[in-house]
């Protein structure tokens, strides 16, 4: 039996270039002659030599900026033009993929940080009490420092986050993040003006919009299987759609518990969102809402509130209704005739199906139950499908927020396997793959600090979120019970 399911909602960012993964693979190209010049931070005009002369003035002994800017003078040299690490004859360069929200045609030189910019961050906001740099390398649009962390990443966040916005203004981000080539902390500078989210032709609300009462109406055709069988037969029978109306009820109020839920604790933590765009599908209803986060988010702790209320409240409304569906007879008298094998779909469905129903369910005994029993468990598959630690799925948010962006790369990574071994037996987990694949593999795109890790009590309920997803999906493999019931 297939059961109604729904891609889960997810905060994809829909960015016009890929996401990044902050500093983790980076394409070092080596120069070999002095002069060539690669990815410039400064404006490619010349200065004037008044400027020059103003800007040299604050060295000691007249010296040139490559050879004070560095705390060690016998390492590599920093170059004054370009604020790239020299070493001899070779230049060293860091490229990866762009922020989020970046724009590849804004990286032009009017918005690279200059370099009189890049020394006062290097001598000025960077501290030896807060993040000791000690090498620095172009990245996109900005500059990559790499050092030493000193005391709590918090803290240290915090403190340089103020100073900068002292020197600078609100110029420019700063990110603190982890370099997964030797697990060290790294801080990343950029322009906020390439940060700016991607405006679209049609309007937001107009889109959304539509996908939304396209969506209600697959949702009313998926609970009329009647309909379903001969799809162009809606057309002369509307009247029918009525009958699917409490099953597309029932489907769009966990939708709608679930979307509320993630907004209210976003509101909370500082986080915006977008209009959620509806998936309509005429197979299962509704793929699901992705929704856009607007803004950075700001540690792991807030990613992992934020993705896990969506989950929790589902998977509670969901479980009240499934007890109900058990307990309450059909208001019909009749309700749904169903196999007990549909039980053997789901470990959590299976298992309090047992435990309520007893001797009642036995193997190849077709039973009745009350309909919302379906509904209830469909509202349940929407919520353990968005609890997959895959991508920018909430399970995916989940994964990173509790144990960072490598583990969870690999979990993702496993996760969309598995999911592609079961597509081969079931047509409606090939959707869920191809959906996750092009729309939300990710990977998620940078925190303004990652070090941090979340509270136990946070971290606690994101294991609760993946347990009881994985208690949906897994079959109940226990046989039931062949004795006839007393």
């Amino acid at each position: 039996m297939n059961l109604p399911a729904v891609l889960p909602c997810c905060y994809n960012r829909l960015q016009c270039s890929p996401s990044i993964t902050p500093p983790t693979h980076f394409l070092r190209f080596v120069i070999r002659k002095k002069r060539s010049l690669v990815c410039r931070l400064s404006d490619n005009n010349k200065e004037d030599d008044s400027v020059q002369d103003d800007n040299n003035s604050h060295q000691d002994n007249d010296q040139p900026l490559e050879n004070t800017s560095l705390e060690n003078n016998d390492g590599p040299q920093l170059n004054e033009q370009t604020g790239v690490e020299q070493d001899g004859t070779n230049v060293q360069v860091a490229s990866g993929s762009p922020l989020p929200g970046v724009k590849p045609q804004q990286l032009d030189e009017s918005i690279r940080i200059p370099k009189e910019t890049v020394e006062i961050l290097r001598n000025q906001v960077f501290s030896f009490d807060t993040f000791f740099v000690t090498s620095q390398e172009p990245y996109e649009g900005g500059v990559l420092f790499k050092g030493n962390l000193r005391g709590q990443a918090a803290k240290t966040y915090e403190k340089v986050s103020k100073r900068m916005q002292e020197k600078l203004g609100d110029d420019y981000t700063l990110f603190l993040l982890i370099n997964p080539e030797d697990d060290k902390p790294v801080a990343v500078v950029v322009p906020r003006m390439t940060l700016q989210p991607e405006t679209t032709a049609v309007p937001e609300w107009f889109a959304a919009g539509a996908f939304g009462l396209v969506t209600l109406f697959t949702l009313l055709l998926r609970n009329v299987p009647a309909l379903q069988s001969n799809l162009l037969s809606v057309f002369d029978n509307l009247d029918l759609l009525k009958d699917g109306l409490p099953g597309a009820l029932i489907t769009a109020f966990h939708l709608g518990v679930h979307e509320v839920s993630h907004r209210l604790v976003a509101t909370e933590v500082g986080i915006k969102l977008g209009i959620p765009y509806f998936v309509p599908s005429w197979q299962i209803g509704c793929f699901g809402a992705i929704t856009r986060i607007l803004n950075v988010v700001p540690n792991r702790e807030d990613l992992l509130k934020v993705a896990a209320a969506g989950p929790l409240a589902g998977f509670s409304v969901g479980f009240i209704l499934l007890l109900s569906g058990f307990i309450l007879p059909p208001s019909d008298g009749i309700g749904i005739i169903v196999d007990p094998s549909v039980f053997h779909e789901s470990f959590l469905a299976g298992g309090i199906a047992k435990l309520l129903l007893g001797d009642v369910l036995q193997e190849g005994s077709p039973i009745s139950v009350n309909p919302l029993v379906i509904w209830a468990w469909a509202g349940l598959v929407i919520n353990a499908i968005n609890s997959i630690p895959a991508g920018e799925l909430d399970g995916g948010r989940i994964a990173f927020a509790m144990w960072g962006r490598k583990a969870s790369a690999r979990l993702s990574a496993l996760s969309i396997g598995l999911l592609g071994i079961s597509s081969l037996f079931n047509d409606v987990a090939f959707y869920w793959l191809v959906l996750i694949f092009f729309l939300q593999r990710g990977p998620i795109s940078p925190l303004s600090e990652e070090l941090t890790h979340p509270q136990n009590k946070y971290m606690a309920l994101g294991v609760v979120v993946l347990f009881l997803g994985l208690l949906v999906c897994l079959p109940y493999p226990f046989p039931f019970s062949n004795q006839p019931a007393l």
